[in-house]
């Protein structure tokens, strides 16, 4: 019988990641606000954790019952067979969110299924597992939507943004998911020269080559699944064999240039740590004065619009050399600039073609597409 999950992604990323879905063979999958449902056996779980570039997080249905009040609730709990899931000697951690429910606190709800949990375990062993906020071994989420409750296990552990290549987790105002779900956008034919004039740390840049390459994105990181009493090896092992083998080094070099030394070289030990170095050409640069070959076929860019840490008090003149390199050195491409800020896109001196609504975080920016006409 096939089993029930649910992928979740950034807000705007859903129609991307319904097309992840069915590209890796999940069945019956369903945009929903912030992700998609699908289903499909144990090994497809894996594999949604495993090739899923625009997700954060994937998760299997275990549990739906009735909440009308606590009681109730910690009964459905209790008659789960929690041993499936969990060995005494591991951890687990809940996370809950209520909606339109008698039962109001979220913090409450998830100490329901955490008192039940552990209340089997003493029934059964006369002794329980402990809690872990940090790093548990099975994390949980609760979701309770006019008194019933959906409670999922959390195959992804750490979100899958955190692709296990990048050591030092920088602080940037884009993650490898949302880079991944908007490269996925653009339609990118993953051998057409892409360029990124303001890269940053090279989070574009390293899921492009990742994408060119057909690398699956956690290849290299662990997941909450292999610490589960059902976990199967043979499964994991066979997909990870497969995901190697269908790596190939792509002809093509993506570029990309900052004119923060800082950032070029963290993004020259991100892309060595990410095996892309041969793949992936950096400089130190002005936008302005940055010329890469070939001409670039498609530009990504996250320019700064005022979130970025240490920005200066010249984001007008950023998007004006911006402008200018897409004008001088990007004709006859197409360009796919983020902004959540409306009043900087003008002094690009260009006519959008399409917006699409993402949201980075709390803040709900534009994918905006220009076409560089001589």
């Amino acid at each position: 019988m096939d089993r029930r999950y649910y992928a979740a992604c950034a807000l705007g990323l859903e129609e991307v990641l319904v097309a992840e879905l069915r590209a890796i063979g999940a069945r019956d999958v369903a945009a929903l606000r912030g992700g998609a449902s699908f289903a499909g056996d144990l090994a497809l779980g894996y594999k949604a954790a495993l090739w899923l570039r625009s997700a954060v997080r994937v998760q299997e249905l275990i549990l739906e019952a009735p909440a009308p009040d606590r009681r109730t609730f910690h009964q459905a709990v209790m008659r789960a067979d929690w041993e499936r899931y969990l060995r005494l000697d591991q951890t687990l951690a809940v996370d809950a969110s209520v909606r339109d429910s008698r039962v109001t606190h979220s913090g409450i709800a998830a100490l329901t299924v955490k008192d039940a949990i552990v209340d089997q375990f003493r029934e059964r062993r006369g002794a329980r597992p402990n809690v872990n906020v940090d790093d548990p071994d099975l994390p949980l989420k609760l979701v309770i939507r006019r008194d019933v409750a959906a409670l999922f296990r959390d195959l992804s552990g750490a979100s899958l943004h955190k692709r296990g290549w990048r050591k030092i987790q920088v602080k940037s105002p884009l993650n490898e998911a949302l880079a991944a779900g908007l490269l996925l956008i653009t339609g990118w034919d993953k051998s057409s020269p892409l360029v990124d004039p303001m890269c940053g740390s090279g989070t574009f840049l390293i899921d492009a080559a990742h994408l060119a390459m057909d690398r699956a994105p956690g290849l290299e990181r662990a997941f909450a699944f292999q610490r589960w009493p059902d976990f199967d090896a043979a499964a994991w092992d066979r997909l990870v064999a497969d995901a190697r083998q269908r790596i190939r080094r792509p002809a093509l070099v993506l570029e990309g240039a900052d004119r923060h030394a800082g950032a070029i070289e963290l993004a020259k030990v991100a892309a060595e740590a990410a095996g892309v170095s041969d793949v992936v050409r950096l400089s130190v640069s002005e936008a302005r004065e940055f010329a890469p070959e070939p001409r670039p076929a498609v530009v990504v860019v996250n320019p700064p619009w005022g979130e970025r840490l240490g920005e200066g008090d010249d984001l007008v003149e950023s998007w004006r050399a911006l402008g200018h390199f897409l004008h001088r050195q990007a004709t006859g491409g197409t360009a796919f600039v983020l902004s959540g800020n409306a009043e900087l896109t003008r002094h690009l001196g260009l006519r959008a073609s399409r917006k699409h609504v993402v949201m980075n975080g709390p803040i709900e920016c534009r994918w905006i597409r220009y076409e560089i006409n001589a």
